[in-house]
């Protein structure tokens, strides 16, 4: 899927394939989703999704890694 985010989507959950939060959308600008990721994520899934291991307030989100958007949450792809 390729995502499109708008700004309809600030403030949803991001959750893995398992439905596990791993984030909020924090803003989307330019049609780029901004995470706040939770704090109990893990580096690996950090390391996965391209966000290195430096410490941001937020992290783009590669739309490449979206399954679904709902009303309520963007649900990742398995990594």
């Amino acid at each position: 899927m390729c995502a499109s985010f708008t700004d309809d989507d600030e403030g949803k959950r991001v959750v893995n394939a398992n439905g596990d939060e791993i984030g909020m959308v924090k803003n989307v600008s330019g049609g780029t989703a901004h995470i706040d990721p939770d704090p109990g994520m893990t580096d690996t899934i950090k390391s996965k999704l391209g966000w290195g291991d430096h410490d941001e307030e937020t992290y783009p989100l590669d739309d490449d890694h979206v399954e679904s958007i709902t009303d309520d949450e963007i649900r990742l792809q398995r990594l």
